[in-house]
């Protein structure tokens, strides 16, 4: 299916891995043509050299600390007005709140809230203008389902999801739609440092405690960034112009309620 967005313009942060660089492969695929941004240079010129080798739209890499006012204003530099946002950023430590001060609680809501909203502010009057738009913040299944021990992705997601079911009812009669991806366990870099970290806390093979993290899974299997980049491309599609404000669980099944 042609999704109807080639030679749109598209800027997504965290583009240099994990699941923000299958988001950006999946739109170039469409011929869109793509800003990523991240801070480290080096993955951020092997994603690019990834994307470009699709032949399809073109692709510029911005090395830059997306949280900072310098780092977007570099990001909307190569990007200025962009008709598909997806908003992306490592998610906060974990641990036990009573471990967080006053700045760590900061940090979580600039990276995981506060940064979205600064960038869906810089871009969402151009698309309103233009009659199309498209953005997708990419968050968290503890959003659906919160999980103890992120405390801090817990509240400084939630309360961008929050934002968003206001904002979006307002942009949507313009064409322009704002929806939230919510990821469970995915294969990235991330999710197997994870279990690294886990397995030499344990004394467990780094394999045998990367399966049991599968287990409760009903899918069996932990996700493909490229199915959560291709759910990515569909909601920044010409079809998918009647879906805003909508939160997207893509977990294999993990979350086991009815809604």
């Amino acid at each position: 299916m042609d999704l109807g967005i080639a030679g749109k313009s598209a800027l997504v942060c965290a583009g240099s891995k994990g699941l923000g660089r299958a988001c950006a492969l999946s739109l170039a695929r469409e011929g869109v043509n793509v800003v990523i941004v991240a801070r480290g240079q080096e993955a951020l010129a092997a994603a690019a050299r990834d994307i470009s080798a699709l032949d399809r739209g073109t692709v510029r890499a911005v090395a830059a600390d997306i949280t900072t006012p310098e780092g977007r204003a570099a990001a909307l530099a190569a990007c200025p007005s962009p008709d598909i946002l997806v908003n992306n950023a490592g998610g906060p430590p974990s641990g036990d709140f009573r471990q967080f001060d006053e700045a760590v609680w900061l940090a979580a809501l600039r990276a995981n809230m506060l940064t979205p909203i600064e960038l869906i502010k810089a871009t969402v009057d151009g698309m309103l203008d233009r009659g199309f738009g498209r953005i997708v913040n990419i968050t968290s299944a503890a959003v659906k389902s919160p999980i103890d021990i992120l405390a801090l992705s817990n509240g400084a997601r939630t309360g961008l999801t929050g934002f968003v079911a206001g904002l979006s009812r307002k942009t949507v009669g313009r064409n322009v739609t704002i929806n939230n991806l919510l990821p469970g366990l995915f294969d990235t870099e991330t999710l197997y440092s994870r279990s690294v970290s886990m397995a030499q806390a344990s004394g467990k093979p780094v394999e045998e405690v990367h399966r049991h993290r599968m287990q409760p899974i009903p899918a069996g299997r932990f996700g493909d960034p490229a199915e959560f980049g291709d759910a990515c491309a569909y909601l920044c599609s010409a079809q998918a112009g009647f879906v805003t404000g909508m939160n997207f669980l893509i977990d294999g099944g993990a979350y086991p309620g009815t809604f």
